[in-house]
C-alpha cells in the first residue's frame, strides 16, 4: 500500500516564518532603534535570524526550554547578558506583537492541502509547543485540516530523532511506510523521516539544490505527483537555476512515494 497521511512542518513549509519575522524585527527597528553592535538594519536582521537559529538549536537539543531560548535570544541580541526575565519577555512580547500581525501562509499551501484532501489523511510535526501551533494555524484558518498534532515541547524529543516521527504515525494509527513527511529542513525534516521509516520530502523553498540521496521539491505545487508515484523533473534556467514552476508530466518509475 502506498502513502496514506501526509505529516506537515509548519515554519517555512505552511507558514512563512522568515518572512513574518523579518517583517515584524523591521518595524520594531523602526520603532526602538539599532542595538548596540549593528551598523544598519540589515546587519541587525542577519544578527536576529542567527541568534534565533543558535538558540533554536540549544531548545531542540534539550539545552533549555521554549521560554528560555527566547529569552536568550533576547540577551543576545541586545548584548545585555544581564537583561532580566521580566524584561527579556517585555521585549519579545513587543517584538512579538509585530510578527503576528505579519503572519501569512505560503501562496501554495491551501491550493494543495484543498487538491489532497480526498486522498490523504493531514497532520502536523513541529518542534515548537502545540499551543503556539495550534494558535498560529486556527488564525490562519488551517487548523481543522490536521487530524492530529504533535509538538516537541509536549513529547519530550524533537526532530530528526526518530521518535518524534513515530509518536506522529503512531497517532495516527499507520505504519511509517505509509506516512510522507513535508518540510523546508534537509537534514532535521526529510532525512530525518527517512531514518525512521518515512517518505521523507524536502520542499527546497528556496533552491539551495544538492542532496540527491533526498527526494526534493520546489514547491508545494509539485507534491500531489511525488505522492503519486511521479518523480519531479528539475526544469532549469540556462545559468543552471532551478524553477518553481510545476515540472512537465514524467511516466511513472516504479518507485513508491
Amino acid at each position: 500500500m502506498g502513502i496514506r497521511a501526509v505529516l506537515w512542518d509548519v515554519d517555512d513549509t505552511i507558514f512563512d516564518y522568515r518572512g513574518a519575522d523579518t517583517r515584524a524585527m523591521s518595524r520594531l527597528l523602526e520603532l526602538e532603534g539599532l542595538p548596540p553592535g549593528y551598523a544598519t538594519p540589515d546587519e541587525a536582521l542577519e544578527g536576529w535570524h542567527t541568534t534565533t537559529m543558535r538558540h533554536w538549536a540549544r531548545f531542540a537539543a534539550g539545552e533549555t526550554d521554549f521560554d528560555g531560548q527566547r529569552r536568550d535570544r533576547v540577551r543576545d541580541f541586545l548584548g545585555e547578558p544581564a537583561l532580566t526575565d521580566e524584561g527579556a519577555d517585555d521585549w519579545f512580547a513587543r517584538h512579538a506583537a509585530h510578527y503576528e500581525a505579519a503572519w501569512e501562509l505560503f501562496p501554495d499551501v491551501l491550493p494543495v492541502l484543498e487538491l489532497l484532501a480526498s486522498d490523504y489523511r493531514h497532520g502536523v510535526l513541529s518542534n515548537s509547543s502545540t499551543a503556539h501551533q495550534h494558535r498560529k494555524l486556527t488564525a490562519l484558518g488551517v487548523r481543522e485540516r490536521f487530524e492530529v498534532m504533535v509538538c516537541a515541547v509536549e513529547l519530550g524529543i524533537s526532530k530528526p530523532e526518530p521518535g518524534a516521527f513515530l509518536a506522529a504515525c503512531e497517532l495516527l494509527a499507520l505504519e511509517p511506510h505509509e506516512v510522507a513527511y513535508v518540510g523546508d529542513e534537509p537534514d532535521i525534516d526529510a532525512a530525518g523521516a527517512v531514518a525512521a521509516g518515512l517518505t521523507g520530502i524536502w520542499l527546497d523553498r528556496r533552491g539551495r539544490g544538492g542532496r540527491a540521496d533526498l527526494v526534493r521539491i520546489t514547491g508545494l505545487d509539485q507534491l500531489p505527483d511525488v505522492l503519486a508515484g511521479i518523480p519531479v523533473l528539475e526544469r532549469r534556467t540556462p545559468s543552471g537555476n532551478v524553477l518553481s514552476a510545476p515540472p512537465e508530466r514524467a511516466e511513472r518509475s516504479g518507485r513508491e512515494a
